[in-house]
Parts: C-alpha cells; structure tokens; sequence
C-alpha cells in the first residue's frame, strides 16, 4: 500500500467520523424536543422540562463546535503534513530515539491542552454553571489541570518509554512483553485508583455511623456481601451532580458516595443504589469488564506491530523518513474504526451488566426505591429522557431511563 493511498485513508476516517458524530448528535438533539413518556411523567414540571431540553441543546451545540474546531484542525495537520515537519524538528533537535518520541508527543500533548482549554472553561464556567451545576473555582480548575498534566507525563512518559524501548530491542513480537506491561497496569489502576490518584482530586471520608450506615450494613448481611470500605467523597466540590461507583477486587474494593448523591436521597433510595453496585460484584461485571479491556489492549497492540515498522505510514504523515511516532500516531487514527465497533460492543455489554445490577436490586432490596432514586438523578442532572436510539447504540453505557424503569416494573 503506497503512502498517497494511505494519507487519504487517513482523511477519509476523519471525515466519516466526524461526520458520523455530528449526525448522531444531530439525532439525539433533536430527540431530545420530545414530550415526556408517559412513564417519566412527574419527573419534571413544565419548565423544568424545558430547563433541560435548553441544557441538552446548548451543550449539543458546544460539543459540535468544539468537535467542528479539532476536526478542521487536524484535517489540515495532516493534508498539510504538519506532522512530519515537527517530526523533522524534533529528530534534529533530539538525535537519542528514545527521546525523540517523549518529545514529539509531549508537544502535541501540550499543543492539544493549550487549545482545548478555552472550550473546557467556557463548558464549565459558562454552560455548567448557567445551569447551577458548577461548583468548582478557577483555583481548583488549574490545580485539577497542573495534576492531570503531572500524572499524564508520569504514566504516559513511563508507558510510552516502555513501548519505544521494546520495540528497538524486541523487534516485532514487542506487542506481546507491552501487553504484559499493560495489563500490571490496568489491574493496578483497578486495584489503586480510589487509594493513590482519587485522593489526590477529592476528599474520601469513612461514611458516618448512623441511618444510612446501619441499613447498608444490615443489607450487607443479608446477601453476604463482605463490606470493608464504604466511602463519601466530596463531589460537591466540583459540581451538583451525584453519583456512585465500585472500585477494586478482593480486599481493596470500595464503595464511593457522592456527598451530592447523599444529600439529595433519602435512605432506602442509597441503600437501593448501594444494592445495585452490589449487584456489579455479585454478577462478577468489574472481572469481566476488566478482561474485556485487557484483551483489547492486545488486539490493538498486535495490529499495532503490523504498522509499527511500515515506512509508507509515516510517510503518509509527511514524515521525512520512518519513526515509531508517526506511525504510532497514524495508527491512532486507523484504529478508529475498529475502536468504534469494539466501543459500541462494550457498550451494549455494559448496558446488559446494567439491566442485571438492577434486577439484582430489585431481586434483594426492593424496586421502587431504585425507580425513585434514578428518577431524581435525572431530574437533578437534566438528563435527556428521549435520547435517539443510534445514539443510545453507540455511546450510552447505561440504558435510557424509561427502559431501565420498564424492566424493573416487569
């Protein structure tokens, strides 16, 4: 395959996904006008409802200008082989090949973040807190974004590192010692999130001795569940939106509260939110999503490897001559594709695991509760209730509100 061929392979993916991006939020943008089911009835009132369809379509709007802007950005980048110039830049400027990669994407890193920042304040600073759900302040934004930056150089310059050393040592069967690497690193992100990086970011304090605690106790022994660390975190911090998650395996999970999510529900509402994330480790969805990533890591590092040592890839780029950098970065964008179709397939999965954690609820705690509580998340984050089912398809993780309330009323 010549490098011509490939450069409009290259423009082509971009264009088709941006384009199939923008139809899709088109779609769901336009979904969303819809009157309330009837089964959502109550939820909102009349002007709550249109607080939240004129949330849905600004940050509707936001998002494809953004996504306009980065589309336009990069399509010019490539037809224009920018990326060989400062592959160029970077090889006279850094003659070690094991720097020469760190360099090259430490600058698209921080191209990419000095662009992306005015969209990111004007998201939250102006949309978010225009709708009151903005709590953070410009100090905590720049500190979130120095720390970001600081593990982002740390652990992307570490894996990265790793990767080009592998590949000059180990020639083509490196994607096999990287997906080693790779996968000590998923599992210890697993196992270590909530313990070293959540901290950094937000406050997690044992969940107080009173109401709550006792009734999520009492439905701990009830279905055996061996609870060990229950937490609250101060999600208030940043915004109004609650929310729950389970995190680790064996010995080091947890279970996170919002102190938002804590605020606005009564106890049976948590204790059915605690029952569905309990649901998650009985039906084992933490393991399995676990390994679902992992062995994607393999399929992408292992198609990798069939690139890695094509010089038309960089070449397609603008490249000067072959690097593992260009074709790395080419790769990103002929993956895409692929990346899509394994997306939308993890995402149907982790809809199904969704509708299980719920029936699991449901099955030993009770439904109402859980209805009420998903009922108020939404109303309190000004969800979508009529998203566009090809939207649904391919981003959403958890199924639409009305089906996950139907099927507990099954």
């Amino acid at each position: 395959m010549t490098e011509q061929i490939i450069f409009y392979i290259l423009l082509g993916i971009i264009t088709f996904d941006f384009a199939l991006e923008r139809t899709l939020s088109f779609l769901n943008n336009r979904s969303s006008k819809q009157p309330i089911p009837k089964e959502l009835k109550g939820i909102y009132d009349d002007e709550q409802y249109v607080k939240s369809q004129n949330y849905q379509s600004e940050v509707s709007e936001f998002n494809s200008l953004s996504a306009t802007f980065s589309f336009v950005l990069l399509f010019l980048a490539i037809y224009n082989g920018w990326f060989g110039l400062l592959d160029a830049w970077v090889r006279n400027f850094s003659p070690l090949s094991l720097m020469t990669p760190l360099i090259f994407f430490g600058i698209l890193f921080v191209v990419s973040d000095v662009i992306g920042t005015p969209f990111s304040i004007y998201r939250n600073f102006v949309i978010e807190a225009k709708y009151g759900f903005n709590k953070m302040t410009v100090r905590t934004y720049f500190f979130d974004k120095l720390k970001s930056c600081i593990l982002m150089l740390i652990f992307g310059g570490l894996l990265l590192g790793t990767l080009v050393y592998l590949v000059n040592a180990i020639g083509r069967d490196f994607w096999l010692y990287f997906w080693s690497v790779m996968t000590v690193f998923v599992l210890f992100a697993n196992l270590f999130y909530t313990t070293l990086i959540l901290p950094l970011f937000n406050k997690l304090t044992p969940l107080e001795e009173g109401e709550l605690k006792n009734a999520i106790h009492l439905y701990s022994e009830k279905v055996k569940f061996p609870l060990t660390n229950i937490f609250v975190m101060d999600g208030s911090k940043r915004s109004s939106k609650g929310n729950a998650f389970f995190s680790g395996f064996g010995k080091r999970k947890k279970v996170v509260l919002f102190d938002t999510l804590i605020e606005k529900h009564s106890t049976e509402e948590l204790t059915a939110v605690f029952a569905h994330e309990v649901g998650h480790f009985k039906k084992k969805h933490i393991i399995f999503s676990t390994l679902f990533s992992i062995s994607l890591i393999g399929l992408m590092l292992f198609l990798f490897s069939r690139l890695a040592y094509m010089a038309e890839v960089s070449w397609a780029l603008g490249g000067q001559v072959s690097t593992l950098h260009l074709n790395l970065l080419a790769f990103g964008i002929l993956y895409s594709p692929v990346s899509t179709f394994w997306g939308i397939i993890g995402k149907a999965l982790s809809r199904k695991n969704e509708y299980e954690a719920d029936a699991y609820a449901k099955e030993t705690y009770a439904a109402k509760p859980l209805i009420e509580g998903l009922k108020k998340m939404s109303s309190d984050q000004l969800s979508n209730l009529t998203p566009h089912p090809a939207y649904v398809f391919v981003h959403y993780s958890h199924p639409p509100l009305k089906e996950r309330i139907n099927a507990m009323e099954r």
